[in-house]
């Protein structure tokens, strides 16, 4: 009996060892070409991959590897979207992303038509970047872009900051709770 009951109670703190141990990366789906209308845990875009997202769920977090490119459309994203050494992102038709999205040392970038609850950052980005018509609940920041960015009708509830852009951005018609500053300011 006293037998049973050590090989009961070393079952029961191996089951427990095993409900909470750390997420796998099983958790995390690998995108390469197309993916419709599916629910993901975290999604990567590989190195070099190409990945297409049309009104995908991603519950967590949204990363892009270097030299990939992600094209996303009506996604809704529960965490962020970050991209470096990437080379193309674009965020569009109704995207719903509730964290930031952050793009650094990557190519071109557009996000468009979208919301996005947290920053929306550029930086030292090498090619065109495009933001227009989102709804951004903290700041937009570019900063050290050497492909010229465009900033234009955007509503944005922190601060739009812009510093050390090579050609200086262009943009207008943004409608900015804080302030605009450098670069930016006349926007």
């Amino acid at each position: 009996m006293r037998a049973a009951r050590i090989l009961l109670a070393g079952m029961v703190g191996l089951s427990s060892a095993i409900a909470f141990s750390a997420p796998s990366r099983a958790d995390e789906f690998t995108c390469r070409g197309n993916l419709g209308n599916t629910t993901v845990e975290n999604l990567r875009v590989p190195d070099g991959a190409t990945c297409t997202l049309n009104g995908t769920r991603v519950e967590g977090n949204i990363t892009v590897e270097s030299g990939a490119v992600l094209v996303a459309r009506s996604v809704r994203v529960g965490g962020n979207i970050q991209a470096e050494n990437a080379n193309q992102v674009t965020v569009n038709t109704r995207s719903l992303v509730t964290g930031n999205i952050q793009i650094k040392q990557s190519g071109a970038a557009m996000v468009a038509d979208s919301r996005i609850g947290g920053n929306l950052q550029f930086e030292e980005n090498t090619r065109s970047l495009l933001s227009q018509g989102n709804t951004i609940g903290g700041n937009l920041q570019a900063f050290e872009n050497a492909g010229g960015l465009r900033v234009f009708s955007n509503r944005i509830n922190g601060n739009l900051q812009c510093k050390e852009n090579s050609p200086v951005p262009s943009g207008n018609g943004n409608v900015v709770r804080g302030n605009k500053e450098d670069q930016c300011a006349r926007f």
